[in-house]
C-alpha cells in the first residue's frame, strides 16, 4: 500500500475523539512541578565556564564505551551538575566519543578541507547512546561531513557509563516466552498494572532521590555544558528522533548558541502531546506501516508464501501468533517475542527480508530462523535494562500522565479496536508513568521568532511510525525559518545520511555551506527493500529503537 496519508481515516478520527482525554496532572497539583526558573539559568551559566575553562581530556576510549575503538576516535568525559539548580553540588560525567575532522575530500584528493568545528550528535530514545557515531566518518555517505566537522557522540545522562540509571536487576529483565494479547483479557490488565507498579518502585529504589533530575530540560542544559567544553561558541547540532526534541529545546533555550541544526525524524514538540498522546499517535502510525510491509510481503508471495494479499498475510502472522501462544520456538519464543521483532520492522524497513523469511520458515516447518532473531540476548540484557530505565525515567519526568487507569484503559481499548499491531505493548511500556514516584514537570512551549535562530533544518520520512509525520510539521511551524525536507511515501526511522542521495545532498549542502532550500522540499522514495531470506542488519546505525520492544 503506497499513500501519501499518514493516518488511516478511522484512526483519524479515533485520536481526534482522544484529544480531549485528560493527560494527567494540572500544573499546580502535587504530582507537577513549574516551569524551570533562575536558579536553572544561573547554574547552567556556572557549569558552562567551568567546562569551557576544563575542556575535555580525550584519549584511549574504554571497551565499555567504544568497543575495539580504532585509533582515530578517542574518549572523555564532562562534569555536569545533577541539578542545575545547585551547581556545586552533586555532579556527575557524562562520557564522550570523537573522531577528528579528516580534512580529507572524498570528491578530490588533492585538496585539503578546512575544519568547520564539532558536530554533535545523539540517536534518540531517550536511552540511546551516541557514542558510536565517530564511527560512521567511515561510511561514504558521511565522508565529506566526516571531512570538515570532528564527529563527536556521547552518553547522555543515566545511559552506559554516564551516571547510568537502572529500575531492576538487568538478570530479570529479558522475560521469554512472554504473551503479546491485541485485545487484553481483565486479568491480564491486572497483571501488567501490577507489573507498571513494580516496575516504578524499582526505578525509585534503585536510581535513589536524583531520578527526577533525569529530564530532556537537563538533558539540553547538558547539551550546553557539551558545547562549552568542546570549545565551541555555538552548537553545531544533529538530533534523530527523541534527539530532535530536546534539540528543540535547545533552540528555544539558548538560540543565540546555535549554528547549525539538523532534526532527522522530528517528533511532535507540542506540550499537549509530551508524552501520553505522543504514543497514542505513534500507535496508529504503527498500524499504518505494519500494512505496509504486509503489502510487501504481498506482492511478493513466490518468494515468502505468506499470502498473495495484506489480509492473508495477516492471517500468517495471526497463525503463527497463536502457535507460539502454544508452544514457544525454541522454548523462548512466544508471541511477545514475535511482537518485538515484527516492531523492529516498523522502525527499518531494511529488516523486512529477514522478518518475512524468518516468520515464513516457521509456518512451513522451520522455526530457526525465527527463534535467531527474537530470542533475547543476554549479552545484551543489561545495556537493554539502562536504556528501558532511561527512556521511562525521563518521559515520566518530562510532562504529567494520567494518573487513573480508566482513562488508559478507555483510549488504548478504543485505539486497539483500528491500530491493534502496537497499541497496547506501548501502553504497557509506558505504564509505569502513572504511578511514577517522582514530581512532573509541565513541558516547555518549544518555540522561536522569525530571526531568533538559525534557519534548522528538518528532515522527514512521510511514513515514519516511530515519529509521524504530522510531528515534523508542527516542528517546522514552531521553530521559524527552519526548513522541512520529506522523503515522500517512506518510513525508515532517520533519513539523513542514508541510502538517499537526495536527502544527502541537502544534508551536505547545508552542514558544509549552511544553504538550505528557498522552501520545503521533498526527496523521491528510496528504493524497496529486495526480497531475500538472508539478514540485513549490519553497518553503523545512527538511530535506536525506541526502546519499547525490550521490556515486557
Amino acid at each position: 500500500m503506497k499513500a501519501a496519508a499518514l493516518y488511516s481515516a478511522a484512526g483519524s478520527l479515533l485520536l481526534t475523539a482522544l484529544a480531549a482525554a485528560p493527560a494527567g496532572g494540572t500544573p499546580g497539583t502535587p504530582d507537577t512541578v513549574g516551569a524551570p526558573g533562575a536558579a536553572e539559568l544561573r547554574g547552567t551559566a556556572v557549569a558552562v565556564a567551568r567546562a569551557r575553562a576544563a575542556g575535555i581530556d580525550f584519549g584511549p576510549c574504554a571497551a565499555a564505551d567504544v568497543p575495539e575503538a580504532p585509533a582515530g576516535v578517542r574518549c572523555g568525559t564532562v562534569s555536569v551538575p545533577l541539578d542545575y539548580a545547585h551547581p556545586n553540588g552533586k555532579r556527575i560525567r557524562l562520557t564522550v566519543s570523537r573522531a577528528q575532522a579528516t580534512h580529507k575530500d572524498p570528491r578530490n584528493s588533492k585538496r585539503r578541507v578546512p575544519r568547520q568545528g564539532a558536530l554533535v550528535f545523539n540517536p534518540g530514545g531517550p536511552g540511546a547512546s551516541g557514542m558510536y557515531f565517530p564511527l560512521i566518518g567511515t561510511i561514504p555517505a558521511w565522508q565529506r561531513i566526516a571531512a570538515a566537522y570532528d564527529l563527536v557522540g556521547y552518553a547522555p545522562r543515566g545511559v552506559g557509563r554516564s551516571a547510568p540509571l537502572s529500575c531492576e536487576d538487568p538478570k530479570r529483565f529479558f522475560k521469554a516466552p512472554t504473551a503479546s494479547p491485541t485485545h487484553p483479557s481483565e486479568a491480564y490488565k491486572r497483571q501488567r498494572i501490577a507489573q507498571a507498579k513494580a516496575y516504578a518502585r524499582g526505578c525509585a529504589q534503585r536510581s535513589g532521590s536524583g531520578l527526577r533530575f533525569y529530564n530532556s530540560l537537563n538533558n539540553a542544559r547538558d547539551l550546553d555544558v557539551l558545547r562549552a567544553a568542546l570549545g565551541e561558541d555555538r552548537l553545531t547540532f544533529m538530533g534523530a528522533s527523541y534527539g530532535t526534541y530536546f534539540g528543540a529545546l535547545y533552540a528555544t533555550m539558548f538560540p543565540s548558541h546555535v549554528r547549525r541544526m539538523v532534526l532527522d525524524s522530528a517528533v511532535n514538540p507540542d506540550p499537549q502531546k509530551i508524552w501520553y498522546r505522543s504514543n497514542l499517535d505513534q500507535s496508529v502510525a504503527f498500524e499504518e506501516r505494519w500494512a505496509d510491509f504486509r503489502d510487501w510481503i504481498a506482492r511478493r508471495d513466490d518468494v515468502y508464501r505468506l499470502g498473495a494479499t495484506p489480509a492473508r498475510v495477516q492471517r500468517s502472522y495471526d497463525t503463527a501468533r497463536e502457535r507460539l501462544a502454544g508452544k514457544a520456538a525454541g522454548g523462548t519464543v512466544g508471541p511477545g517475542q514475535l511482537q518485538n521483532v515484527f516492531l523492529a520492522a516498523g522502525y527499518y524497513d531494511d529488516f523486512w527480508p529477514s522478518r518475512a523469511a524468518a516468520l515464513s520458515a516457521y509456518l512451513h516447518g522451520d522455526p530457526k530462523p525465527l527463534v535467531r532473531l527474537a530470542t533475547p540476548s543476554p549479552e545484551s540484557a543489561a545495556e537493554a535494562e539502562n536504556g528501558s530505565a532511561v527512556y521511562t525515567a525521563v518521559e515520566c519526568n518530562d510532562a504529567p500522565w494520567p494518573t487513573d487507569w480508566a482513562v488508559w484503559d478507555r483510549d488504548n481499548t478504543r485505539l486497539a479496536r483500528v491500530a491493534p499491531f502496537e497499541t497496547w505493548d506501548n501502553a504497557w511500556m509506558n505504564l509505569p508513568c502513572a504511578y511514577w514516584p517522582a514530581p512532573r514537570q509541565r513541558p516547555l512551549d518549544v518555540r522561536t521568532g522569525l530571526g531568533e535562530l538559525p534557519p534548522v533544518l528538518v528532515l522527514a520520512a512521510e511514513r515514519d511510525a516511530a515519529a509521524p509525520y504530522q510531528g515534523a510539521l508542527e516542528m517546522n511551524r514552531r521553530l521559524a525559518g527552519s526548513v522541512l525536507v520529506t522523503e515522500r511515501d517512506a518510513g525508515t526511522h532517520g533519513v539523513g545520511g542514508g541510502p538517499n542521495r537526495c536527502v544527502n545532498g541537502y544534508l551536505e549542502a547545508y552542514l558544509l555551506e549552511g544553504r538550505v532550500p528557498a522552501r520545503h522540499a521533498s526527496c523521491a522514495p528510496r528504493p524497496e527493500p529486495v526480497a531475500s531470506g538472508g539478514p540485513a542488519e549490519k553497518g553503523v546505525r545512527r538511530d535506536a529503537l525506541k526502546g519499547k520492544a525490550d521490556r515486557r
